[in-house]
């Protein structure tokens, strides 16, 4: 059974940390009273969205095994290297759809709706004859789309009446963009052949390493631009930390350049110290101007013009 277990990848859960920062932006922003269902639904919330990823990894294995033969490390997946059942295959992925499912129902209806769009997101990323990996930059943007779902998902475990300002659901898309573009250059440069990578990845057949480069400058700009824009309009303080976030774009890049590198494997990054004490510091500055209010900032809130002086 271990190989059936590898290929729903547990170990990938870690990423669905990135459903707290919609748990965390809908305290600020809705402010509920404390409950312990709350504690509850984040579980339950949490797992229903482990089980639904999982599924979703599931049937990329089994889809991307005739490409991945031709990967340095993807080729040693057990879908690859080892005699897997369809029948099989097919039972996990759906026993991973019924538990998450499951989990997900007693939560809310938008929460609910919103794990059956994660899933809808796996058939179109993977499945033909859509299969939008193999298309250049749509293979971006329609996998990062997930880090804007994880967001609603963390939204709705709170609160289930309103959802999240665009201006930061699109930041936190573009920044997944960002995410999954310096992934593209790094495992690009890490191949080092582009006939083998075009056969690993059909979307590579289109990139360069410029192009990959340059595509996640464009990311990490609309990304920024987003968030600036929710930042002036739902907490002005916010702008201070803004050097942070470029910076952290900045950071993440320059790791994507080491040999092997982490940003292929984002479940690894627990191995970069630096930058996750990076994260941390700035988690603690928000955190910080999330309940100081500096009334100066809202000078740059009026429009003005400062006279010449001539």
């Amino acid at each position: 059974m271990k190989k059936y277990i590898k290929i729903a990848r547990p170990d990938h859960w870690v990423k669905n940390a990135f459903i707290l920062p919609g748990v965390v932006l809908a305290i600020l922003m809705t402010k509920p009273s404390f409950s312990a269902e709350y504690i509850w639904k984040f579980i339950l919330g949490f797992f229903s969205t482990c089980f639904i990823a999982s599924a979703n990894y599931v049937i990329n294995e089994w889809l991307d095994a005739e490409f991945d033969k031709f990967h340095p490390t993807k080729k040693n997946r057990p879908v690859v290297s080892e005699n897997m059942k369809f029948s099989l295959v097919m039972l996990e992925y759906v026993i991973c759809i019924i538990i998450g499912i499951a989990l997900a129902y007693p939560i809310n209806r938008p929460f609910l709706f919103v794990e059956i769009w994660l899933l809808i997101m796996g058939v179109i990323y993977n499945v033909k004859p859509m299969r939008s990996k193999d298309i250049p930059y749509l293979d971006v943007l329609s996998e990062s789309i997930n880090n804007m779902i994880r967001l609603l998902i963390g939204w709705f475990i709170i609160d289930s009446q309103y959802q999240p300002p665009s201006s930061i659901l699109i930041g936190y898309w573009f920044a997944g963009a960002f995410l999954m573009a310096t992934k593209r250059f790094a495992e690009y440069r890490m191949i080092g052949d582009p006939e083998r990578a075009g056969l690993y990845r059909k979307s590579f057949k289109h990139y360069t390493e410029h192009s990959l480069l340059v595509s996640t400058f464009f990311y990490a700009m609309t990304a920024t631009f987003f968030i600036g824009i929710f930042m002036v309009k739902y907490r002005i303080e916010y702008l201070l930390a803004m050097p942070l976030v470029f910076g952290l774009f900045c950071f993440y890049l320059w790791i994507s350049f080491k040999p092997d590198s982490a940003v292929q494997k984002p479940e690894k990054l627990y191995r970069e110290k630096k930058l996750l004490i990076y994260i941390a510091f700035m988690c603690v500055v928000l955190v910080i101007l999330s309940f100081v209010d500096l009334s100066f900032l809202n000078f740059w809130m009026e429009p003005f013009l400062l006279p010449a002086g001539v």
